[in-house]
């Protein structure tokens, strides 16, 4: 398959690890990027699921499997960071300075190089050095207290906000921007992504709220946390759900005129004091129909609906289907490449590759010679 996107011509080097540097090494495959992830040889624990083809943050790239812990192996790895453009990485602080492959070695053989780290507390301050896991990282930055019911705990919200949102695209996003520059200046440099950071970007909006005294720090106490009657989700009477996101007036006018609640004069869409009653008997209302009768009346208006789908039917939705949102790739339905590009569009480039199948393929392609790549094996440096 020939490679198609806005990158492609780009080489990338990921360091293998979880969360957010798969990630961010998806997407950039997705757009076209050449990138080679390096393995260890033994199974390190990675992933969860043992057939490569379901590791999808693994798709679009090729596997070399590297013995780290050899001078050989780092060799070689420095050897293919003198081709690439950027290198990514999501080990603790030091870990690759330890390996012999931090910012400084790295750059030494390729001054042009991006240098792109994703950590959850970032690389300096009092945490650093410390382990974590998403729900660790939005609870620092402000963003899991506010995500749940005002009567529970926080919800963890998956862990798409610190890992995926904060952290991997946040580190795509920083990963481009270095390499825009890097063409002006001649120059690489270190992107520090922290997922405590990135998750505080996508606060931006609530924290303006929050100062202007219009944002509380009561859990569903605001308008977007559950609080208001008129965002959120509902029961249906064949116990599936529904949101509704009628914030603007226009939109809560339609929203009355189709299903007949009894706000007359917006006084409870005014008045956050009414949201809890106004909320109880929204929940009455909703729970008055099943799903497909509440989508025949109000999806596809201005009332801002959607049902809460399942991830198994999700793909199957009308609009889902029309936009090609997901694909089947290799019998696993997963979610297309996007955004979207008129001109370069954006594809799988292969499916997941298993540790180290490529190895030799890849070395060769890279400009290593035959008779290294035979040393490498036979001193069990590579897969």
């Amino acid at each position: 398959m020939t490679s198609s996107g806005p990158l492609v011509g780009y080489k990338v080097i990921e360091l293998a690890g979880i969360g957010p540097n798969p990630m961010c090494a998806m997407m950039l495959a997705d757009m076209g990027a050449e990138v080679v992830r390096i393995d260890r040889l033994e199974e390190s624990g990675l992933g969860v699921v043992l057939d490569p083809k379901f590791s999808v943050l693994n798709r679009g790239r090729r596997s070399v499997a590297v013995d780290l812990k050899q001078a050989e192996g780092i060799e070689l790895v420095l050897r293919l960071v003198a081709g690439a453009d950027a290198l990514i990485e999501g080990f603790r602080p030091g870990v690759t300075e330890r390996l012999g492959l931090g910012p400084d070695a790295c750059m030494a053989r390729n001054s042009k190089l991006v240098y792109g780290r994703v950590t959850g507390w970032g690389q300096d301050g009092p945490l650093a050095k410390a382990a974590g896991h998403d729900i660790n990282y939005i609870s620092l930055a402000g963003a899991a207290y506010c995500i749940g019911r005002g009567d529970q705990p926080p919800s963890p919200p998956l862990n798409l906000v610190g890992d995926f949102g904060g952290g991997g695209m946040f580190l795509a996003l920083g990963v481009l921007a270095a390499l825009l520059e890097a063409q002006k200046s001649g120059k690489g440099q270190v992107v520090d992504a922290a997922m405590t950071d990135g998750t505080a970007i996508l606060m931006a909006a609530l924290y303006g709220m929050h100062g202007a005294g219009i944002w509380t720090d009561e859990r569903q106490g605001n308008i977007l946390d559950g609080g208001a009657h008129f965002y959120g989700a509902y029961e249906t009477s064949d116990s599936q759900f529904i949101s509704i996101a009628s914030i603007e007036s226009k939109f809560y006018d339609e929203f009355i005129e189709r299903t007949d609640f009894d706000d007359p004069g917006h006084a409870a869409h005014k008045d956050r004091k009414q949201w809890p009653a106004s909320r109880e008997e929204m929940a009455a209302l909703m729970k008055t129909k099943t799903r497909a009768e509440w989508c025949e009346i109000l999806e596809g208006t201005d009332v801002c609906f959607a049902p809460v789908l399942s991830m198994t039917e999700a793909p199957r939705h009308p609009h889902n289907v029309a936009r090609k949102t997901f694909v089947d790739d290799g019998g696993v339905t997963q979610p297309a490449p996007a955004p979207r590009f008129s001109r370069t569009p954006s594809q799988i480039q292969k499916a997941p590759s298993a540790n180290g199948a490529d190895t030799a393929e890849v070395l060769k392609d890279w400009g290593i010679e035959a008779n290294k790549i035979e040393q490498l094996k036979k001193a069990k440096a590579i897969a």
